[in-house]
């Protein structure tokens, strides 16, 4: 089957012109190799940004820093790991990875991030059974961050990491500070659909330099010091390359300017929705959460719009050519993990039912976004 094209994408990559020049030194140099100045440059770069004295770790995948930052947690086979139910796969799927069992929690419907009283409700079970969690992974979705203050709260009360998959959040803030520098180790995403690329990649934020080291050396096969190949830890090959750091650097150069774009988005939606019947925006619940809106989403009532639901307006743009996507199907109902324990109130069920994600692009013209508008008003 062939591939569908559009011709308005989801959230396609946008360049700002000096990436090649980046890319361009690499070549030049002959840096094009899993090492080099552009790597330590993007990482130098990210932790500026993010601040908090964080060091970072340039990878190949997100997935890959949510591995790592599992391992250096300490999880390891028959272990528990509360994770986020509602979210993509991969924030999950590593926990899987190290023969540990992730124990789903279900989202709070302000931030729709994982629920602090469900939280603890799933952590105080998982203790009265006998099996502390290990770890907890919280998502920051569609760039809206989590409750922090309670979230911190309840794992440092019951001594457990914290793990802040921030993937779609780079640019993000509660209270005043990144995500991606909450939890005892955080990651961001630059695969192609994210707020900067470096055409796919991750990166793990930590908080010393040792364990960074740590990240950096199973990262890299986990090669001991010698003058041959030597191995006493199983490692993996999971750092950036050169050239792909070249590219996160020339995008860091733009990184603000997508964040505008994506916030200047949401607000054109919003206004073109306000009073809509049926129709809900994913909004920042308060003034201490400033999302970068990496994804505009909508709620879709049909019970309010006369009938059309999400789906049918899904099917209406992607006959227009326009790409738009369902919120994420919550992990525990997830046919792979349907014999996980689970902690639920529905917020992530509606959710899904209801969401829909609308184009996003940095590049969008008034003309597309005032196309889209229109086809989903003519549906009401």
């Amino acid at each position: 089957m062939a591939e569908q094209t559009f011709r308005i994408w989801l959230s396609p990559p946008h360049m700002g012109g000096k990436e090649i020049d980046f890319v361009r030194k690499a070549f030049e140099e002959n840096w094009v190799a899993p090492l080099g100045p552009h790597i330590d440059g993007f990482e130098e770069d990210l932790a500026a940004y993010l601040g908090e004295n964080k060091k970072l770790v340039a990878l190949n995948t997100g997935t890959a820093a949510v591995h790592l930052a599992l391992i250096l947690a300490g999880v390891g086979k028959g272990d528990t790991v509360i994770c986020q139910s509602f979210t993509f796969s991969a924030s999950v799927n590593p926990v899987v990875y190290l023969g540990a069992e992730p124990v789903f929690v279900d989202s709070e419907a302000g931030t729709w991030n994982i629920s602090p009283a469900l939280l603890e409700e799933a952590i105080q079970d998982c203790i009265h059974k006998g099996k502390t969690p290990k770890a907890v992974v919280v998502v920051d979705l569609y760039g809206m961050p989590a409750r922090y203050e309670e979230i911190l709260k309840i794992t440092s009360a019951y001594n457990i990491p914290l793990i802040e998959d921030a993937a779609e959040a780079l640019g993000s803030s509660y209270q005043g500070k990144k995500c991606g520098t909450f939890g005892d180790f955080g990651i961001v995403s630059f695969n192609g659909n994210k707020i900067i690329t470096t055409s796919g990649g991750g990166a793990l934020v930590c908080a010393s330099g040792e364990e960074a080291r740590q990240a950096k050396f199973l990262s890299t096969q986990a090669r001991d010091q010698a003058p041959h190949y030597e191995h006493s830890h199983i490692g993996y090959n999971y750092r950036m390359s050169n050239i792909s750091a070249g590219i996160g650097r020339g995008q860091m150069l733009v990184l603000d300017d997508h964040i505008r774009a994506k916030r200047s988005i949401h607000d054109f939606y919003q206004k073109a929705f306000a009073g809509a019947p049926g129709i809900k925006m994913h909004e920042e619940p308060g003034d201490i959460f400033r999302s970068n809106y990496w994804l505009s989403c909508i709620l879709v009532d049909p019970h309010l719009t006369g009938g059309a639901d999400r789906e049918t307006i899904r099917l209406k743009l992607l006959d227009a050519g326009i790409e738009s996507r369902p919120l994420w199907k919550p992990m525990h109902l997830q046919p792979i993990f349907k014999n996980c324990l689970f902690y639920t109130n529905g917020t992530s069920e509606i959710l899904f039912n209801q969401g829909l994600c609308l184009p996003s692009g940095a590049g969008l013209t008034k003309d597309e976004l005032s196309e889209i508008c229109d086809i989903v008003w003519d549906m009401l």
